[in-house]
């Protein structure tokens, strides 16, 4: 117990110099100026090319997501995130420990070329990221949580982080397993994660593209606009475009969709108008007693 005190202590200190270290040396590799020059570009891009030329530029709901980039990629890792995951694989070391495992590594790909390695990493952690989102949609306890995410009414680049941040947890937990098989420890999987967060933006974002045949490939903000649509085809109950970064799992599964221009459907969930439209109360929402347990 004494030794998962202690990752603790050293994961909150560690985190919080962390951020002080981000905010005061600007570099190539500094994730906080990399997310403020990505966040600007995109918005700038809606400003300049709006597709849904009515929508404000300070969309309803822009400062609450604002604060959600705020709260889940930083301030959240702070509260306990960093120390609740060091805590999680170092317990899970102990666990194979018991067998005499020391890890468990199926192939290293160190040797691999680092565009290789870079994707490698990116398609099998979409292919997670797919299956995962799907389950938050078709599981009723998993959806009371992703219902934060949905009750975005107009979408912009910023709508990308407003989610629970239970969301991180699920996603990042089950992501560790298939990527720690493959022996991934690179310092590359900036590069990859830079490369999501841009992808996500342009999804949310009031743009109006969908990259031509490369739209089999990668998700698009024509596509993902229907996966925020409030009414659902019977043959999509669920709901359907999971994918994150690659729409290509979609097509490949038979969770595409996309009838049409979504340029001004009504997005959001069957309910919505009941959700809590502040901070705090979209947190306790999952877990309130009287919640319906039904994905709507």
């Amino acid at each position: 117990m004494e030794k998962y005190l202690k990752i603790i202590q050293e994961s909150f200190s560690g985190y919080f110099n962390y951020l002080i270290t981000e905010i005061t040396n600007p570099s190539w590799t500094n994730y906080l100026y990399w997310l403020l020059a990505v966040s600007i570009l995109v918005w700038s891009l809606e400003i300049i090319l709006p597709w849904r030329e009515k929508q404000k530029i300070f969309r309803k709901g822009f400062w609450l997501d604002s604060f959600y980039i705020l709260f889940n990629f930083f301030l959240f890792s702070l509260i306990g995130y960093n120390a609740l995951s060091n805590v999680g694989v170092e317990l899970f070391n102990d666990f194979l420990g018991l067998f005499g495992i020391e890890n468990i590594v199926a192939f290293k790909v160190q040797d691999f070329p680092v565009w290789a390695q870079l994707l490698i990493m990116f398609v099998i952690a979409d292919f997670v990221q797919w299956n995962v989102h799907r389950q938050l949609h078709k599981r009723a306890w998993l959806w009371e949580f992703h219902k934060v995410h949905h009750s975005v009414k107009e979408m912009g680049f910023a709508a990308q982080f407003r989610f629970h941040f239970m969301e991180t947890i699920i996603y990042k937990t089950v992501q560790y397993i298939p990527l720690a098989m493959i022996g991934f420890g690179i310092q590359q999987f900036f590069i990859v994660h830079m490369f999501e967060v841009f992808v996500g933006h342009l999804n949310h974002a009031n743009v109006g593209w969908n990259y031509g045949w490369l739209g089999y490939i990668f998700n698009n903000p024509r596509m993902h606009i229907w996966h925020h649509s409030k009414e659902l085809p019977k043959d999509h109950s669920f709901g359907m475009n999971f994918g994150l970064s690659l729409s290509i799992w979609d097509y490949l599964f038979g969770t595409a969709y996309i009838p049409k221009s979504g340029k001004n459907i009504i997005i959001g969930f069957n309910g919505d108008e009941d959700f809590p439209e502040d901070f705090g109360n979209q947190m306790l929402f999952p877990f309130k007693k009287n919640r319906t347990n039904k994905v709507e």
